[in-house]
């Protein structure tokens, strides 16, 4: 049975603090291009305030999830329990991107790990939130974060990974800008 709350309790809190492991949903408005998921790990995730929270966005392959904030913000959070007791948490928000060179920047990256690769802060305000039972959810036992992509990024500085942004990351699959293509 679902359970809906209106902001991220203690307990919540709790539960988002114990998983290794987030996904992060967003959409395009046209109903022809593409829904993106994309998991996401490496202790990125903060909550910020009971209805505020924010991930530091690594680079990646593609940049989806800024270009769908860009187009009409909203943004959705699972966190699945892979061990027990057995649970499901939803997010439901509008979000937005925080790029290096926004005033905001350094209050808000400070409340992180410092990782290689770091492209963009994630920041959602967070609308709705819904427990489910989770009980479909399989058991899997946690080994660790892989660490291949920080040692990309390491490997690659801050220069390398700047190039690779500038030739991957300014527009989605389906060509739609990302905040990234507004910087020089």
């Amino acid at each position: 049975m679902s359970k809906f709350f209106d902001c991220i309790t203690e307990q919540l809190q709790d539960f988002i603090a114990a998983q290794h492991l987030f996904f992060v949903g967003s959409a395009p408005l046209s109903p022809t291009d593409h829904v993106n998921l994309s998991p996401k790990g490496l202790d990125c995730f903060r909550i910020l305030s009971p209805n505020r929270v924010g991930y530091v966005d690594l680079t990646g392959s593609g940049n989806e999830t800024s270009a769908h904030l860009q187009e009409n913000g909203r943004i959705t959070f699972m966190f699945c329990a892979f061990e027990e007791p057995a649970c499901i948490l939803r997010l439901y928000g509008q979000g937005k991107t925080i790029l290096p060179s926004s005033p905001d920047w350094d209050s808000l990256y400070s409340l992180f790990v410092p990782i290689p690769g770091t492209r963009q802060i994630i920041i959602a305000d967070i609308e709705k939130i819904q427990t489910s039972c989770g009980f479909g959810v399989p058991l899997y036992k946690y080994q660790g974060q892989r660490q291949t992509l920080v040692n990309w990024a390491s490997k690659k500085g801050e220069e390398g990974v700047r190039e690779f942004q500038q030739q991957r990351n300014h527009v989605s699959i389906d060509g739609l800008a990302t905040p990234l293509s507004k910087l020089p």
